[in-house]
């Protein structure tokens, strides 16, 4: 078994663009969720919204990449108020069934036939982001070159990618932190804690719950345009459901209502996920037999991986459901 590659692709796992996407997209889900109760089910529709707005402008528009940006900004914006405008003014599960169904709708709009001139269709977009690797290459940074020491080495590409999202995160996680220590950040909690006591002292929880879900929303937006530029590519099938469950698996295992938590979480659940996936492939490569049962092969990686993780989340909500850097005091799962 080659323990030192396996401990490599870990550490590369903990650092990685992965982590980086689900990072970001876990601080939107954070200001829904752990900072105004909101329980959103379709952040894969907002990341949706901006890998799709950088694909098109390069696809459909024939313009800048760049311009994508302010495009999917645009198109996060309008599917939180499609989504928000008749939710927020309910409770409890109302707005997860819409937030789950709208993320889907999407999905299966962009990867329609009837559209495919527009998003591609099962194919995507792909070959889009040129000007990015450009842009890496004229401060340096040539793609066909490793950078690093051992353990971390990363291709030109990569490691371009990897610097612009974590300063990405750096920032994203300052300002979400400093706005939660606001005013405006104090009444979201307090929307959290007692929408009908905020009501009482004359604010407008309706309103402030909407921008709450905007935010979080243009937030995941920017995680899919980090993970739309690191592949070059738009996939619908990358934005399914379950991603959403992945990256609020991740914030629950760093700590909801904590910026920490939103960035360490994502580099725990892949550190976790990256390790115990090349554990069980070196595993399935010198295969174990009692009799002739084989006790594990290839195919049986992937399932098993998700199992062992899935495992992980019970003894975690069971011996500390707050999470790594979490406060059972400010725990949401009502899901207002």
């Amino acid at each position: 078994m080659d323990w030192s590659l396996i401990f490599e692709n870990t550490l590369k796992g903990f650092i990685g663009i992965n982590a980086v996407y689900f990072a970001i997209a876990a601080l939107g889900l954070n200001v829904q969720f752990g900072y105004t109760g909101l329980l959103n089910f379709g952040q894969a529709g907002f990341m949706a919204c901006g890998a799709y707005g950088l694909g098109m402008t390069a696809q459909y528009f024939e313009i800048s990449m760049w311009w994508g940006i302010p495009l999917g900004i645009l198109f996060s914006v309008g599917l939180g108020l499609l989504m928000g405008v008749p939710t927020l003014r309910l409770r409890a599960d109302y707005l997860a069934i819409v937030t789950i169904a709208a993320a889907e709708i999407i999905r299966l709009v962009v990867r329609s036939v009837r559209f495919k001139h527009y998003f591609g269709g099962s194919d995507g977009i792909n070959n889009f982001s040129q000007t990015f690797r450009d842009l890496g290459n004229k401060v340096g940074i040539d793609e066909a070159t490793r950078y690093g020491f051992t353990p971390f080495r990363f291709t030109g590409r990569e490691l371009w990618t990897l610097i612009v999202g974590w300063v990405l995160v750096a920032l994203l996680g300052f300002f979400v932190y400093k706005l939660m220590k606001s005013p405006w950040g104090r009444v979201l909690k307090a929307i959290r804690e007692d929408e009908d006591a905020v009501r009482s002292l004359g604010k407008n929880v309706y309103s402030y719950k909407m921008q709450s879900l905007i935010l979080g929303g243009i937030l995941g937006t920017i995680s899919g345009m980090i993970f739309a530029i690191d592949r070059a590519a738009v996939q619908p099938d990358n934005y399914s459901r379950d991603v959403t469950f992945y990256i609020l698996t991740a914030l629950v295992l760093g700590g909801v209502a904590r910026v920490s938590g939103s960035i360490v979480g994502p580099m725990i659940f892949w550190g976790i996920f990256t390790f115990l996936d090349n554990f069980m492939r070196q595993v399935a490569d010198e295969p174990i037999r009692i009799g002739n049962f084989q006790v594990m092969d290839s195919t049986d990686v992937g399932p098993l991986n998700f199992i062992l993780i899935g495992l992980t989340l019970i003894l975690l909500m069971v011996f500390r459901p707050q999470g790594v850097f979490g406060d059972r005091k400010e725990m949401a799962f009502d899901g207002r």
